[in-house]
């Protein structure tokens, strides 16, 4: 298997991988104290540019950590996604028929 084919290979793993993840949110979850005693569970994350934070309920816990990884495996999988992206442009650009290849890949996405 070509170096090429190899990194297109692993992109089509990451775009198979990140259509199966489920529901995601950015952000944190902590579980603060109470003044007058007791705990409860907060969501802090950012988004266009502001800062929020909103109450999790109990027995919501779960599935917003679940969100919370989701998100994190998103943000991994699409890094890696533009990494590889960037490797195989430099590698279809320094072969000498890569400017073919890179117009024939353009028209077959569309």
């Amino acid at each position: 298997m070509s170096r090429q084919s190899t990194i297109e290979a692993e992109i089509a793993r990451i775009k198979k991988a990140l259509r199966e993840l489920g529901y995601m949110h950015p952000g944190s979850l902590s579980k603060q104290k109470r003044s007058r005693g007791g705990e409860y569970y907060q969501l802090s994350y950012s988004h266009n540019g502001k800062g929020h934070t909103m109450y999790v309920r109990p027995e919501d816990v779960a599935e917003v950590t679940r969100e919370l990884e989701n998100y994190r495996e998103f943000r991994n999988l699409t890094r890696r996604w533009i990494e590889l992206e960037i490797k195989l442009a430099k590698f279809r650009r320094s072969s000498s028929s890569g400017r073919g290849q890179i117009a024939k890949k353009q028209k077959e996405a569309q």
